[in-house]
């Protein structure tokens, strides 16, 4: 027991040791990464396409809208008469959300390393921070799982069946992930973000599923003041979310590959096994006695 919470707290220490050490690298190589001396070209560019307009050729309009891509795509939007990079700066809360939805494989691709170090970071970032992810996702699954097993004992002490023990820790633990995992942090997406109910619940769930589309991010919202930490706390809600969705996958999956089969039994294999052991020993008791009364 001792070894298994000092392995555990190892793993979860060393864990998000990576998560900080990630987020602070890209902080330093991103931040700063030369924006600054561009914003007056792509401000001059923007006010000679307002003065001229009426008078440019249609590949002057091309070239114009191919270099206010590329501004775009370097994290820089020409908004009145300043450049806005709030959505895309490179502070420690959205880094460390970053390096989250790298490990998590979610890559809502709002947000990406532009430098070549940066790049090349990341490359060297995912390749062992993935695996990472998975070994703790695996042991936060294991936790869950342990759970739901002293629930499932629990009812079966109780005197309930136990295909009814089954269904009933799944459905426990399905609507209390509902609640934590999506519920309850979509109406604070509902808040902060702006969204409707509905557009956070999605966002929530395509989250946690690994999809990202993009389409709603945290944190994009144009002056909003985000109280902070806001990201990392919704990075630690997906990782510690993508663990029960997964589980609940998991479980689901077996179900509907065969639906005859009781997975309680799993959960109650450590009582079964006493139980044959003592039938086991009760048996071989009996089975002395009788050898002694002939020998007699």
């Amino acid at each position: 027991m001792i070894h298994s919470r000092l392995q555990s707290c190892t793993l979860t220490a060393g864990y998000f040791a990576y998560l900080l050490a990630g987020a602070l690298i890209f902080q330093v190589l991103e931040n700063n990464t030369g924006r600054e001396e561009e914003q007056p070209t792509v401000l001059r560019m923007k006010e000679d396409f307002l003065k001229n307009f009426t008078r440019l050729s249609p590949a002057e309009v091309e070239a114009f809208l191919e270099n206010l891509m590329e501004a775009v795509r370097r994290g820089m939007y020409p908004v009145r008469n300043k450049i806005s990079d709030e959505r895309m700066k490179w502070d420690f809360s959205n880094s460390f959300f970053f390096v989250g939805t790298v490990l998590s494989t979610i890559g809502y691709g709002n947000l990406s390393p532009k430098t070549a170090g940066g790049q090349l970071f990341c490359v060297v970032f995912a390749l062992f921070g993935i695996p990472l992810n998975i070994v703790f996702l695996q042991h936060i699954g294991k936790i869950l799982s342990m759970l739901c097993e002293r629930l499932a004992k629990w009812l079966y002490r109780k005197g309930i069946k136990k295909k009814t023990t089954w269904y009933l820790t799944l459905l426990f633990f399905l609507v209390a992930g509902i609640l934590v995992f999506l519920c309850l942090p979509s109406a604070v997406f509902r808040e902060m973000e702006g969204w409707t109910y509905n557009e956070a619940i999605y966002f929530a769930f395509i989250t946690l599923s690994t999809i990202g589309f993009g389409d709603f991010v945290i944190g994009r919202k144009h002056g909003k003041d985000y109280f902070p930490g806001y990201q990392i706390l919704v990075a630690i809600w997906a990782i510690f979310g993508l663990a029960w969705i997964a589980l609940l996958f998991s479980l689901l999956t077996t179900l509907l590959e065969d639906p005859e089969e009781k997975p309680i039994t799993e959960y109650l294999q450590v009582k079964t096994a006493v139980r044959k052991k003592e039938k086991f020993r009760k048996g071989f008791n009996s089975f002395s006695a009788y050898r002694c009364t002939c020998q007699i």
